[in-house]
């Protein structure tokens, strides 16, 4: 009962991280890993808890390594090309 208590506990801290107002992108890339996370570990606990086998959670790590790596080479794009990662310096119009 305490790891979901501690899923949930995840997963409210990387949303209000997400929301609140950052400057740099890697903050938020950081933050949506950790909401990953704390998802990965409520999925795991629900699984075993119905005694069900774990291929969707093989499933699930795969989509969310590649969401990692498609927000690691856009970080990486935008610093090529603006020389830094604020938000501020963009401008998306």
């Amino acid at each position: 009962m305490y790891m979901y208590l501690i899923s949930l506990i995840m997963f409210l801290v990387g949303n209000m991280i997400f929301v609140s107002k950052h400057k740099h992108l890697l903050i938020v890339l950081l933050s949506l890993e950790f909401i990953v996370l704390s998802i990965f570990f409520l999925m795991q606990i629900y699984l075993m808890m119905i005694n069900f086998n774990l291929y969707m959670l093989m499933i699930f790590l795969v989509f969310s390594v590649c969401e990692g790596a498609l927000g690691l080479s856009i970080l990486v794009s935008m610093i090529r090309t603006h020389g830094n990662d604020y938000f501020q310096s963009f401008n998306l119009i």
